[in-house]
């Protein structure tokens, strides 16, 4: 089947950090590009969808997605290749295998990142641990805290990239847990409140890890819009400060180009989520001035 895109320049692609400056504004040998590809609530799809499907006929698949992040490779090496979560759970490969298949095909696109989803804990989280030797990236959540678990240590609060001088730092959220997983699937890890934990961790990376670029990988859910107090990712990114981008999960929310957020302080946030099931690879292109100011452009590609 024929690649469709679908490409919108965000509004924010006009502005660098409300300077009103464009990117045309730049000397072409000033600048620094830098693309984020993602992905979300992939669980388990590893084959397209069959020609007969009524909705996402031949779309998706793991050797689709493949071929079209190898050809944005070749375009730019500057790339992180991020997963907000819900990698498990959803088609027989996961039953028979336990995640290992997933986490090995990761591995051969070379992913950078990944948050946890609720799903990726219905193994147990003894049963997420045991496939970890598969993956070749890591994982990151700051709201859970996994001291009395096996992932102590092991999934880290944030990590730090630093990509053609551009220091970029990105943290995790997970959704809370009770009520969407069995207990004893999830044993002693503790949910805290996202919008606090986010305010230290952004701190920290804004001022101590001195961070261009802040992104933050949320399996909180998008929007809710029957449940107008829940925490989601466009109420973290209003109530919040300094974050550049909320790759989003959960809701299988499919985004043709980022949402743009006001923040605390009244900056540009943007909040991208694109579908699930592998359908679709999120692209956002940032781009860097010899002093740092940015400005940026997204699209949904689908697979």
């Amino acid at each position: 089947m024929k690649r469709r895109e679908f490409i919108e320049k965000t509004a924010a692609s006009a502005t660098l950090l409300g300077l009103g400056l464009s990117i045309s504004s730049f000397k072409s040998n000033e600048i620094k590009h830098l693309t984020i590809l993602h992905t979300n609530d992939v669980h388990s799809y590893i084959d397209p969808f069959p020609a007969d499907h009524p909705k996402n006929p031949n779309m998706g698949g793991v050797s689709r997605r493949a071929a079209i992040i190898e050809s944005i490779r070749k375009e730019n090496d500057n790339i992180l290749l991020l997963d907000a979560g819900d990698i498990f759970q959803g088609t027989p490969y996961f039953n028979y295998y336990g995640g290992e298949l997933e986490f090995k095909l990761m591995s051969m696109m070379k992913y950078d990142l990944a948050t946890m989803g609720n799903h990726d804990f219905d193994n147990g989280i003894d049963g997420f641990h045991s496939q970890l030797h598969n993956a070749n990236f890591d994982f990151v959540s700051a709201n859970y805290d996994f001291k009395n678990t096996v992932l102590d240590g092991i999934v880290k609060p944030y990590k730090i990239f630093i990509k053609n001088g551009i220091k970029v730092g990105v943290f995790g959220l997970g959704v809370e847990l009770d009520g969407l997983v069995d207990k004893k699937n999830y044993k002693e890890t503790v949910y805290n409140n996202p919008v606090e934990i986010t305010q230290d961790i952004v701190s920290t990376l804004r001022k101590k890890e001195k961070c261009d670029l802040v992104i933050c990988l949320s399996h909180l859910g998008y929007q809710y819009k029957n449940e107008p107090d829940k925490i989601s990712d466009l109420k973290l990114a209003a109530l919040t400060k300094d974050i550049d981008l909320i790759i989003g999960g959960h809701t299988h929310t499919f985004l043709d180009k980022p949402t743009i957020v006001k923040n605390l302080d009244n900056q540009d946030v943007l909040v991208n989520q694109v579908g699930c099931y592998g359908i679709n690879l999120g692209r956002i292109d940032f781009y860097f001035d010899t002093d740092k100011s940015k400005s940026s452009s997204g699209k949904s590609i689908i697979v």
